[in-house]
């Protein structure tokens, strides 16, 4: 009973914190800027599972009050705000072009 994992089926800020590169000084690489997703069509969900998929580490933020919509309604008005590692922010962009491309 010792080997049960309550934690299954869920993402914590650990594993993002353990997956995240770190500089010479074993502090967290700088976070940079990919894009903002509606969540209404779950576009967010989908890229930010994408992203995390190919290793690439990725945080979420809900700009103005899209904290509270989230809270309340299960989706942010103004989107969500995607950041990943700068050092991987070309491989990221590459991977959203690619999968931009495909549903045409």
């Amino acid at each position: 009973m010792n080997d049960l994992n309550l934690g299954w089926g869920r993402s914590s800020i650990g594993d993002v914190f353990e997956n995240w590169p770190k500089d010479e000084n074993g502090q967290p690489e700088e976070p940079a800027f990919l894009c903002n997703c509606i969540n209404n069509d779950m576009s967010d969900t989908i890229k930010i599972n994408m992203l995390r998929a190919y290793g690439i580490p990725c945080v979420t933020e809900y700009p103005g009050d899209g904290g509270f919509g989230k809270l309340v309604l299960g989706m942010s008005g103004p989107g969500t705000d995607i950041y990943v590692p700068k050092s991987l922010l070309e491989d990221a962009k590459h991977l959203c072009e690619e999968e931009y491309n495909e549903e045409l």
